[in-house]
C-alpha cells in the first residue's frame, strides 16, 4: 500500500469510529433508568416492599414490577416515612420486628440488603429519613442514627418518653419528630450532616396550630409539619424554632386534615388531606405561607412523597378495592397532574411510598 492509499485508509477508519462512538454516546444519553416507586405493605405477619414500574405511553401504567419480602414484621399505625430511598440506596422499617431493612438498587431492580437492629433500649421503628451519610430511624421509646450506607449505630440516642412518635425527617443541622400527642421535637445532630447528638428539646407549638402534629419534611433547615386537626393545619418552623401556622384548607377538621407532607419545586409544599380524600396544596417561604388548592383522590391518603429530580409525586391511598399508588406530573409552577394509578393487588393499604430514579 503506498502512502497516499495508507493515508486514505486512515482518514477512512478514523472517520467510521468517530460515527461508531458518537453513536455510541447519544445512545448512552438517551438511556435512562426505570422511574420506580416503593411502598410497603406493612403487614404484622410478613412485611414486603411493592416496587411499582412507571411507564409514559399512550396508556399511561404504574404496574406492580416486583414483591420483596423484608425480612421483618410491620404493624405501625398513625405514622409517615416508613419507607425512604435516596441515591441507589433505601430503608423500610419493620415495625413489628424491631430492625430496618436495607434496600439497594442494581440497574432496574431493587434488592433487599441488610437488617440493621435497633439498639438495646429502642423498639417499634415506624419511621426513617435518610440523607447521604446517615440514616435515622423513630419508634416508640427513642430515635438514633446509623452510619450509612455501613449500618452501625452511630452518635447518640435520643430518649423519648412519649411513644407517640408520627415521623422523623432531617434537615442540615437538626432533625424533628412529631409526636400526635401534640408537640414536635428539634433533634440537633452533631455537625451539619452528622449524626444525632443525643438531646431535643420540645417546640412550644400555638394553640391554634398544636393538635395532632403527623406528616413533616425539610426545606434546608427550615421545616414544613401538619398538625392535622388544628384550624391552622399547616406550620413552618425554623432552626430558632420560631413557628409560622398557615390556615389550611376549609372547612378545618374534620372535614380537612392535611396529615402528610412533602417538599416541591421551589416554595411548594404537597401534604396528604386524609378526610378531605386530597392533595391539598401550600406555598411559603420561611416565616409563613398560604394555602393554595386541593386536588382530589378516589381513597383516603396515608403518605405522600416528590421525586429526586421534583417532576413526580407519588401518594398511596386505600380506596373500597384495597391500596392504590396514584403518581402526578409536577409542572414548573408546582401544579399537579395526573399521571398513573396502580392497579389494586390485594393489599388493603399501603405504609410508606419512596420514588427511585
Amino acid at each position: 500500500m503506498n502512502l497516499q492509499k495508507y493515508k486514505s485508509y486512515m482518514c477512512r477508519c478514523g472517520a467510521l469510529l468517530a460515527a461508531l462512538f458518537l453513536t455510541a454516546g447519544l445512545a448512552g444519553a438517551q438511556l435512562q433508568r426505570k422511574i420506580l416507586v416503593l411502598t410497603s405493605t406493612n403487614s404484622p405477619t410478613g412485611n414486603a416492599v411493592e416496587v411499582f414500574e412507571l411507564n409514559g405511553t399512550a396508556t399511561n401504567t404504574l404496574s406492580l414490577a416486583d414483591t420483596l419480602p423484608t425480612g421483618g414484621n410491620g404493624g405501625a399505625g398513625g405514622n409517615a416515612g416508613i419507607l425512604q430511598f435516596k441515591g441507589d440506596l433505601g430503608a423500610v422499617a419493620n415495625f413489628g420486628s424491631n430492625n430496618v431493612s436495607q434496600l439497594v438498587r442494581y440497574d432496574d431492580f431493587i434488592r433487599v440488603g441488610r437488617l440493621l437492629s435497633l439498639g438495646s433500649r429502642c423498639t417499634k421503628p415506624d419511621s426513617v429519613a435518610l440523607t447521604d451519610d446517615q440514616l435515622f430511624v423513630v419508634g416508640a421509646n427513642c430515635a438514633q442514627s446509623y452510619a450509612w450506607p455501613l449500618g452501625y449505630i452511630d452518635g447518640t440516642a435520643v430518649s423519648l418518653s412519649d411513644p407517640s412518635a408520627a415521623q422523623i425527617a432531617v434537615g442540615k443541622t437538626w432533625a424533628a419528630v412529631t409526636m400526635t400527642s401534640g408537640s414536635v421535637l428539634q433533634l440537633p445532630l452533631s455537625h451539619e450532616g452528622g449524626p444525632l447528638a443525643g438531646t431535643s428539646t420540645s417546640i412550644t407549638l400555638p394553640a391554634d396550630a398544636n393538635n395532632t402534629p403527623l406528616g413533616e419534611a425539610f426545606w434546608g433547615d427550615v421545616l414544613g409539619f401538619t398538625p392535622a386537626h388544628s384550624p391552622d393545619s399547616f406550620a413552618i418552623v425554623n432552626d430558632d424554632r420560631d413557628v409560622f401556622p398557615v390556615v389550611g384548607p376549609t372547612p378545618p377538621y374534620p372535614t380537612n386534615a392535611p396529615c402528610w407532607v412533602a417538599k416541591g419545586p421551589k416554595s411548594v409544599w404537597y401534604t396528604g388531606n386524609s378526610p378531605g380524600q386530597a392533595v391539598s396544596i401550600f406555598f411559603s417561604d420561611a416565616q409563613g405561607g398560604e394555602f393554595y388548592k386541593s386536588v382530589p383522590l378516589p381513597g383516603v391518603p396515608t403518605d405522600i412523597t416528590v421525586s429526586p429530580d421534583q417532576k413526580w409525586l407519588a401518594v398511596i391511598y386505600s380506596g373500597s378495592d384495597g391500596a392504590h399508588v396514584a403518581v402526578f406530573a409536577i409542572d414548573s409552577f408546582g401544579d399537579l397532574t395526573p399521571f398513573a394509578t396502580s392497579p389494586a393487588i390485594g393489599v388493603a393499604s399501603f405504609s410508606g411510598v419512596a420514588i427511585s430514579e
